[in-house]
C-alpha cells in the first residue's frame, strides 16, 4: 500500500474527517477518511518485527523507528484536520513480551491509545474493509501472520490466523527455498484446503506488492490493483524468479519498494503456497483491507 486516494467504502454515518493507523510488523500506515472516502494513504516501513522470528521481544532500534513513524502519523492527521484518530497493532505487538511497552511508549509519545486486535479480529477487519457487509472471503498476508476469513448467507463460516509472514519468513530463512517451503508448509498445515472459496480476495502489502511487479508498475496505482485478478501460475514464476535475484537486482524492479526488497521473495512464495493449498487457478486483488474494516467498527460501534 504504496499511497492511494478515492476509494470508497461502504459508510455512510457521521461524516467528520477520521484518521486510522495501522501499526503493522512491516510498515506503519495512515488513513485519513472524510466526506464518504478515502482521502489518502501514507505508509512509513519500520520493520517493528524484525527478529521476531528468533526472540519473544520487539528490538528497541525498531520500537523507536515505529512510534517515531505512529507520533508523525498522528501529528498529520491532525494537521489534516482530523476529528478522531484511531490506531490499532497487529501480530507482532500481540505476540511480543514487550508489546505492553511498545504501546506505552506511543502512549507517552503523542496520547494515542493503541488498539492490540487478536489475530480472529485481524482477519475480520480485513474482511470488513474488503467486502462490507457482502459475502465472499479474503486473504490476508502480513509482515508475522496471515489471515483467512469467510463469510457466507452474512455469517462467518471460517475464520484463521496462521503465526507466519514475510517478515517472519525472511527472519527465519532469509533466501533458502526449502527452509521456506518447510516452514510454510508446516504454518499452513491447517488451512482447509477442501473448502470452496468463492469472492475471494488476496489483500496487504506482499499481495499488492506482487500486483504491482506482474503489472509493471512506475508508481503504485490502488485503482488499477483493486479488482485484478492475479492467476496462482503467475505467482509461482515470479517467487521463484524472485528468489534467484538479488535484494540488488529486486531493488530495480518496476512496482517494488525497494524497502520491500529482502522480504518479498518469501512472501510471495507464502501468498502462490496459500493459493495453491487452497485450490485457487487466480485471486482477485483488493488495495481495500483492515484500514477501512477498522473504520467502519469504530465509526459503527
Amino acid at each position: 500500500m504504496h499511497g492511494s486516494t478515492g476509494a470508497s467504502i461502504p459508510l455512510r454515518i457521521n461524516m467528520k474527517a477520521v484518521a486510522i493507523i495501522d501499526i503493522g510488523s512491516n510498515s506503519v500506515r495512515l488513513m485519513f477518511w472524510a466526506d464518504g472516502k478515502t482521502i489518502f494513504k501514507r505508509l512509513c516501513t519500520t520493520r517493528l518485527g524484525e527478529g521476531i522470528a528468533t526472540s519473544p521481544f520487539l528490538k528497541e532500534e525498531a520500537i523507536e523507528r515505529t512510534v517515531t513513524a505512529v507520533a508523525c502519523f498522528y501529528r498529520q492527521a491532525l494537521e489534516s484536520g482530523a476529528h478522531s484518530v484511531y490506531a490499532f497493532a497487529t501480530a507482532a505487538v500481540r505476540s511480543a513480551e514487550n508489546g505492553g511497552e511498545f504501546c506505552a511508549r506511543v502512549k507517552e509519545r503523542c496520547g494515542l491509545t493503541v488498539d492490540v486486535v487478536s489475530g480472529d479480529e485481524e482477519a475480520h477487519l480485513a474482511l470488513d474493509g474488503v467486502l462490507g457487509d457482502s459475502d465472499g472471503g479474503i486473504l490476508d498476508i502480513g509482515g508475522a501472520s496471515t489471515e483467512v476469513c469467510l463469510r457466507e448467507q452474512g455469517r462467518t463460516v471460517y475464520a484463521q490466523s496462521f503465526p507466519v509472514g514475510a517478515v517472519r519468513l525472511h527472519d527465519a530463512c532469509k533466501e533458502d527455498k526449502e527452509r521456506l517451503l518447510s516452514v510454510i508448509h508446516h504454518a499452513l498445515e491447517e488451512l482447509d484446503g477442501e473448502r470452496e472459496y468463492r469472492n475471494l480476495y488476496a489483500v496487504g502489502g506482499t499481495a499488492t506488492t506482487v500486483a504491482a511487479i506482474l503489472l509493471q508498475m512506475d508508481v503504485y496505482d490502488a485503482k488499477k490493483i483493486q479488482d485484478y485478478r492475479m492467476k496462482t501460475d503467475d505467482v509461482r514464476i515470479l517467487s521463484d524468479r524472485l528468489l534467484s535475484m538479488t535484494v540488488e537486482q529486486r531493488r530495480a524492479l518496476k512496482g517494488l519498494d525497494e524497502k520491500r526488497a529482502d522480504i518479498i521473495a518469501g512472501g510471495a512464495l507464502l501468498l502462490y503456497c496459500a493459493m495453491k493449498k487452497m485450490n485457487l487457478t487466480e485471486i482477485t486483488l483488493s488495495d481495500r483491507d483492515n484500514l477501512e474494516g477498522y473504520l467502519i467498527r469504530r465509526r459503527l460501534g
